[in-house]
């Protein structure tokens, strides 16, 4: 009788093909076992490239317009105040557990970002790094409810993320990320052994978290590089542990799993913030009605409405919004001048220039032109400051447009639009080397999945199999 097939999906948040693929191959060796017998290649994200959407465009196989949401922060309406969270119950579309679950696969997932609060699936759900606890039973973090207390049992108290990773304290950081990951990894390797599965899937934060807090190190070419005797390769000594565990992870698997190794996007240096907000009180499209003494959130500032063309919000990437008559409360652009003011924006958000005048490489996107379609509040631009070297801070009261502080806590690196997939199928010896792929788009993850599982792709997945 033919053993089932089986997947496994080794998700590793923000790891970017410069490091696994270039610099330090060779000395990943369970990482290149996995390339050498199968394809591996670049893979696309979405647009914006951060974790809230990409996991679920990735494993829905759609587009955050049609998810619906833009980043973890959201407008609620077309007000300028409801803000909502984009967790589990944002995703309104069927992930791929979800398929697998009414198709009678048994599926594992843990930590996979947006998962909390988890769902009912044909098997188990462990939370992601939006749990606010994992010792409330009231409010409980797994599904099903009672296998928190196997957690437990398992590996004590379980890290869904690093207690405030913004941190100048980098040996507190570096001691809280391995023990996360220690943890994490624990608890895989004693499932994939014992549980019963056809889907298995866990994403790891820690990569993310390392290079957020330690980027400046690792990158000589760092505005803030600094050189230090055990910092600078700690990113490097941390892929070296990963790539152990994920040894002892293949060794635990049979002839029929084919393994994926997965990242939603990939990590570039940082070399400082453009104050978006700044910038459009400087253009004249913006109006408070007084200036803060002190770094102020733009929510937290009074914006004088009736004289307020256009506003921003921070984060890694920019969110542009206009105060469209009839549209927002105090809307003051005329619907037959949005397109002509975005155009305007357009022009300008590329022509931004450093303090040193030289153009930094801005891009911008119109929500319409780059998903099928735009549910929920889009932003009426998205912006890539510098093709994401820059990120967008949204505070007023810095005195410039440039900043090179986080407003939100020290933070060395920005996302980048390229993450990694990887992709071993024992039924096909690609040897030796493997094959590089290209052109692969993170919606490309879902379909394929199905694929091998030998369940029906739904029509409405937007990627392609490979």
């Amino acid at each position: 009788m033919k053993e089932r097939k089986k997947v496994l999906v080794i998700g590793l948040d923000c790891a970017p093909p410069e490091l696994v693929f270039e610099q330090w191959r060779e000395d990943l060796p369970n990482m290149r076992r996995v390339m050498d017998e199968g394809v591996w290649g670049k893979l696309e994200s979405c647009i914006p490239a951060i974790t809230v959407p990409a996991w679920s465009a990735m494993l829905a196989s759609k587009d955050p317009g049609t998810l619906g949401f833009y980043g973890f922060r959201n407008r609620g309406d077309y007000s300028y105040e409801k803000h909502t969270l984009a967790n589990a119950n944002s995703v309104k579309t069927d992930r791929v557990w979800d398929v697998l679950s009414r198709a009678g696969k048994r599926v594992i997932t843990i930590g996979v970002p947006q998962t909390y609060p988890p769902k009912a699936v044909n098997g188990i759900q462990v939370g992601c790094f939006l749990s606010p606890s994992t010792t409330n039973a009231a409010k409980p973090y797994t599904y099903p409810a009672a296998v928190m207390q196997e957690i437990e049992a398992t590996v004590g108290d379980y890290l869904v993320d690093v207690p405030n990773f913004r941190t100048d304290d980098k040996a507190y950081l570096l001691r809280q990320i391995y023990s996360m990951t220690e943890k994490r990894f624990k608890l895989v390797k004693k499932w994939l052994a014992e549980k019963e599965w056809d889907f298995f899937m866990f994403v790891e934060m820690g990569t993310d978290r390392i290079h957020h807090g330690l980027w400046k190190y690792h990158d000589p070419s760092h505005h803030k590089y600094e050189v230090h005797p055990t910092l600078n390769q700690s990113i490097y000594h941390y892929y070296r542990y990963i790539d152990s565990e994920i040894g002892q992870i293949l060794d635990l698997l049979d002839e029929n799993t084919t393994v994926f190794i997965v990242s939603d996007h990939g990590a570039k240096k940082m070399d400082g913030g453009i104050c978006v907000n700044e910038w459009l009180i400087r253009e004249g499209y913006l109006r408070l009605k007084s200036q803060p003494s002190t770094l102020t959130a733009i929510d937290k500032c009074e914006i004088d409405w009736s004289k307020t063309r256009v506003w921003g919000d921070g984060g890694y990437y920019a969110r542009i919004f206009l105060n469209i008559a009839g549209r927002e409360p105090q809307g003051i652009v005329p619907s037959g001048e949005v397109e002509a003011l975005r155009n305007e924006l357009h022009a300008k958000l590329e022509a931004l220039e450093d303090p040193d005048g030289v153009n930094i490489g801005t891009r911008v996107y119109k929500p319409e032109e780059i998903y099928q379609e735009c549910n929920g509040i889009p932003p009426d631009l998205l912006v890539y400051f510098g093709d994401l070297y820059w990120r967008s801070v949204g505070s007023v009261g810095h005195g410039s447009v440039y900043t090179f502080e986080n407003d939100t806590g020290p933070d060395d690196c920005n996302h980048a639009q390229y993450g990694i997939v990887i992709k071993h199928d024992p039924a096909v010896r690609e040897g030796p080397g493997g094959r590089e792929v290209s052109g692969l788009q993170l919606m490309d993850m879902a379909p394929t999945i199905l694929k091998h599982l030998d369940v029906a792709i739904p029509t409405d997945m937007q990627g392609k199999t490979f």
